[in-house]
């Protein structure tokens, strides 16, 4: 069974992706940007509440699959400084200290907003006793 997650934006239909798929017990979460309700840039120039919020929406996205930040196995953490490591770290681990997933952390030039300074990505796996 595959089952699509949305989170309400309307460039998921016209561009032809989705906030999270899960087939049987694996999640994956796409880049997840740091964008609130009405997709505006949340803590401009702020890393640490930037990647905060890209974990909120993973969280509620994990949540609506039938999950949570407990099934995290992986984590990738996209910057566009990568001397911004360790406020995005920070952040992270208030997300993932009980789940302890492996992580990547890895720079790019820019994403398609200028205002992100970071994207996250995860995959989550739910246990068969669940």
């Amino acid at each position: 069974m595959r089952q699509l997650i949305s989170n309400g934006n309307p460039m998921e239909e016209v561009v032809g992706f989705s906030r999270a798929v899960r087939v049987g017990p694996f999640i994956a979460v796409g880049g997840t940007a740091p964008v609130d309700a009405q997709g505006k840039t949340v803590g401009v120039g702020d890393v640490f509440a930037q990647t905060t919020q890209c974990f909120e929406i993973i969280k509620a996205a994990l949540e609506q699959a039938g999950s949570g930040l407990h099934d995290i196995v992986r984590t990738r953490v996209i910057l566009t400084d990568i001397d911004d490591w360790k406020e995005a770290i920070e952040a992270r681990k208030k997300y993932c200290v009980d789940a302890r997933p492996v992580d990547t952390i890895m720079a790019v030039t820019r994403f398609v907003n200028p205002e992100w300074l970071v994207e996250i990505e995860v995959d989550a796996v739910v246990p068969e006793d669940r």
